[in-house]
């Protein structure tokens, strides 16, 4: 959420393997760890280990209002893993922009798309400073393709545009992955132009992921646990958009089958436990 670094580039085994993030760059930036992050609570709910005691304190506040919570945020990364396996495999989808990459974790998007197709390339987009610390881990291509990361604010799609084509080829296809980031983006800053935007630069044959928690599933529940994150989260704050708002995301696009579903009902391998979050695949004509 900010201006790309500088690029670094080196040739391995004769391809090219690119990245955004310097190793003679500029110290990191100080993390207060007394104050929670939304990126390492997502983290303390998904099991990883790059949290803090106030991050899992917000954490388990949230729980305490949603049981489903970590259940919700599992499912939804299992979306991501689906979502990318069919766009390599069956879609041919060959560049990944993930918008709101949030901290490493497992089956991240370029190793799920390049397990499938090793020359995918993936450019991951974030302004978290703890994510850009980490960001090295995200850094470990295959060879034959490429992963990149661009510090910038998915708010500012200028930035995210013009950064991404210096890995990503605008004339070919592209899909755009965007999972639970619109509900921490208030109605305030626009997330639906924000998309539109996005898309608008997305040649035919393109697709968009998107993923949000809904306020029409668990009504109660899902509204008691974003006061309690947004209370505790300070500037960034929590929205959960009804279904026909989460649908407007994919106005003007093809909804892949099953449509708009929740996470768990999208192309399941096994059946999964019903779940808020919901979730579609759109691409452009």
């Amino acid at each position: 959420m900010g201006i790309g670094l500088p690029e670094a580039v080196t040739l391995v085994a004769g391809s090219l393997w690119q990245s955004n993030v310097p190793d003679d760059g500029p110290e990191p930036p100080k993390i207060d760890t007394s104050v929670p992050h939304v990126a390492r609570v997502y983290d303390y709910w998904l099991g990883g280990k790059n949290h803090f005691a106030a991050d899992r304190e917000t954490g388990d506040q949230a729980i305490r209002a949603y049981p489903d919570m970590r259940s919700s945020v599992r499912a939804n990364r299992a979306f991501l893993s689906r979502s990318v396996r069919y766009l390599t495999e069956e879609a041919g989808i060959r560049q990944f922009l993930d918008v709101g990459t949030g901290l490493p974790s497992a089956n991240n998007t370029h190793e799920v798309a390049q397990a499938a197709a090793p020359e995918s390339r993936v450019v991951y987009v974030d302004n978290d400073p703890i994510v850009l610390a980490h960001a090295r881990a995200l850094l470990t291509s295959t060879p034959e393709g490429v992963t990149t990361y661009i510090e910038a604010d998915a708010r500012d799609t200028a930035t995210v545009l013009r950064e991404a084509a210096r890995t990503l080829d605008f004339s070919q296809p592209v899909a755009v992955m965007i999972l639970c980031v619109m509900q921490y983006i208030p109605d305030s800053y626009d997330p639906h132009g924000i998309v539109t935007r996005l898309m608008a630069q997305m040649p035919p044959g393109s697709y968009l992921a998107m993923s949000d928690t809904t306020r029409d599933i668990d009504t109660e529940w899902v509204t008691e646990g974003a006061d309690r994150l947004n209370t505790r989260l300070g500037s960034t704050q929590f929205t959960a958009r009804s279904r026909a708002e989460f649908g407007a995301f994919f106005d003007g696009l093809d909804l892949v089958e099953p449509g708009l579903v929740p996470v768990q009902e999208w192309r399941p391998v096994h059946p999964g436990a019903h779940q808020s979050v919901i979730c579609a695949l759109g691409r452009t004509s």
